[in-house]
């Protein structure tokens, strides 16, 4: 997902769609046009993308900056709402996971060649493989390393 596509996105999801969130951000319909499709020198300033993300409740923009930045955004729960029976489940999630990635490499490699679908499915496990790493591991240390809870949310 690119950048434009994550405030498409990020108003599609807001109810009333392009009218309502025009009117919570303050602009008129084509200023907000002229700022996501960069009409007239204008672009959308990442305040603003950040506030519809607020506004549309999703995680849309988030996701489109970690992608430019080669990476994956990683939700963290709250930490009072984990305790070791989650952190274990989210263990088996990620094994599940890998054994799933596992089985579309073999899949996948069958024929000798990885197709373009084959190409786009491995990476979306591996990327959901990552996320849930990251989450994993932020979560343990949230839990059981006390006094770094700054260090962690940084």
């Amino acid at each position: 997902m690119n950048l434009r596509q994550s405030y498409l996105g990020m108003i599609k999801a807001f109810s009333g769609g392009w009218d309502a969130m025009c009117g919570a951000l303050g602009y008129s319909r084509d200023a907000l046009e002229n700022r996501i499709y960069e009409k007239k020198g204008q672009s959308l300033w990442v305040e603003t993308a950040l506030q519809m993300q607020s506004l549309s409740g999703t995680t849309l923009f988030a996701e489109a900056v970690a992608t430019a930045s080669g990476g994956v955004f990683v939700m963290l729960p709250a930490s009072s709402e984990i305790d070791n029976e989650a952190l274990l489940s989210k263990f088996n999630k990620l094994h599940s996971q890998i054994g799933l990635l596992s089985r579309r490499f073999n899949e996948a490699t069958e024929d000798g060649e990885i197709d373009k679908r084959e190409r786009a499915d491995l990476a979306a496990i591996g990327d959901e493989i990552h996320r849930h790493t990251q989450e994993l591991l932020a979560l343990t240390f949230r839990i059981y390393c006390r006094g770094e809870e700054e260090k962690v949310a940084a």
